[in-house]
């Protein structure tokens, strides 16, 4: 792609840069740089308040500056003058060590140092709703089992479409839509990558999918649980590692359970021992825990893990191994932050190989009708409190993700948690003014 922001910009006819950058609670933040001002950009970065997003900075510390990493940069297809390019957040000379996209960039480095090259695909779930956010944008989507609805994604062709479509002129190698089994709910499909890359598709895919959706007239949204009693919204991501050239898959062993290697099961083994605290990261929000505790669907199931457990091919576990060379995590929802689901997919998973972790009982019983007969498995966080409880339990997980990083994350975590407790709901009228 070249390294030239300028030159690309002259290329392509880009007249303006969106440098990007995600904070701790997964919110894009950008500036509109013309083009004319982008060499300069890319050396020195963009200037940034930290503590105007949720980083855990103050009014009082210095400029963060945002450098575009242009091995990143995405001409916007629906937007063709406009290019947007992720970047890494540098303070006083340093990288900010809290900054999701460097914490990714610390663990894939801290891989290759093990001889490991992580290729991820994620699922990323998402509702095409009303612009008020109260309903389903498609008022004929009533089925009590949408999954796969033909007439229903037809209706919401011209939507989908032009998200494939974009993503085919992006070269990502689109291969499947559909709609969910949420009424108003989708699924569109890509082809699996290098970890960062993935990383910054998934940044630019909400990024893309929310402006086609406005463009429209419609919202959408990867909030975890939006309606009660609808599916919610997953992001389920497939893991695979590689050799350090990263053309062998090191995960496949035909010889193994499963065609799982030995060093696949130790990396699944590490997801399995720090699963309550990585739903922390995973499930990051309140709303999380209404779609990983759900009650039963209209449809019939949430498809959402309550359990520790793992499986083969079986869609009602927290991870099931679909195929030889790699394994599903089920548990990552709408609401994930791209880069720290990535993140900690690795410092979970480099623990398990060092530590050789072994993933425990392998269950192949629908778990949604026979969970019940599982013994001694782990139950997942009831809720957000109780996950950012188990992360500062788990020492060596909060280690690998760094001190800086899951300091900050815990301290801005708990003030929305207290936020959500101090807020006085219908709920508690309802059920305590005649008491």
């Amino acid at each position: 792609m070249g390294n030239d922001l300028a030159a690309f910009a002259k290329e392509n006819g880009v007249k303006y840069f969106m440098i990007s950058y995600t904070d701790l609670f997964g919110g894009q933040r950008a500036k509109l740089v013309p083009a004319q001002a982008i060499a300069d950009m890319q050396k020195d970065g963009a200037g940034f308040a930290g503590f105007a997003t949720w980083l855990d900075l103050t009014p009082a510390h210095p400029d963060m500056l945002a450098v575009p990493d242009p091995d990143s940069v995405i001409q916007l297809p629906w937007k063709p003058d406009v290019a947007w390019v992720a970047a890494n957040c540098i303070m006083d000379d340093k990288e900010v060590e809290q900054a999701p996209r460097n914490t990714l960039r610390r663990l894939i480095a801290e891989a290759a140092n093990d001889g490991m090259h992580v290729k991820t695909g994620v699922e990323a779930e998402f509702f095409l709703i009303s612009p008020d956010g109260s309903v389903i944008s498609d008022k004929y989507d009533t089925a009590s089992k949408p999954c796969y609805d033909q007439q229903a994604v037809m209706r919401r062709y011209d939507v989908i479409a032009e998200i494939c479509d974009h993503m085919l002129a992006l070269g990502w190698s689109p291969y499947q839509n559909d709609h969910e089994d949420a009424n108003g709910q989708f699924e569109m499909n890509w082809a699996f990558d290098d970890v960062l890359a993935t990383a910054d598709k998934h940044s630019f895919f909400k990024f893309m999918v929310k402006s086609v959706a406005e463009k429209h007239g419609l919202r959408a949204t990867f909030m975890p649980k939006p309606f009660q009693g609808l599916t919610g919204n997953g992001c389920h991501a497939h893991i695979s590692v590689w050799d350090k050239a990263g053309k062998v898959n090191v995960f496949a062993d035909n010889a193994m359970e499963l065609g799982l290697s030995a060093k696949g099961k130790n990396f699944l083994g590490g997801i399995m021992k720090h699963a309550s605290a990585l739903a922390a990261i995973t499930n990051p929000t309140v709303n999380s825990y209404k779609r990983i505790n759900a009650p039963r669907t209209i449809s019939g199931a949430t498809w959402a893990p309550n359990t520790v457990t793992w499986t083969g091919n079986n869609r009602t576990h927290m991870v099931r191994v679909p195929g030889p060379g790699r394994f599903e995590l089920r548990l990552p929802d709408g609401a994930s932050n791209p880069y720290l689901l990535q993140a900690v997919i690795i410092a979970a998973g480099l623990d398990g190989i060092r530590s050789k972790a072994d993933p425990g009982k392998r269950y192949d019983i629908d778990m949604y009708q026979n969970g019940h007969t599982v013994k001694g498995a782990p139950k997942l966080p009831l809720n957000l409190l109780d996950a950012l409880r188990e992360y500062d339990k788990d020492k060596s997980l909060k280690a690998a993700l760094g001190e800086e990083f899951s300091s900050a994350y815990l301290k801005l975590k708990h003030q929305e948690w207290n936020s959500y407790a101090s807020h006085f709901t219908q709920w508690e009228r309802d059920h305590t003014l005649d008491i």
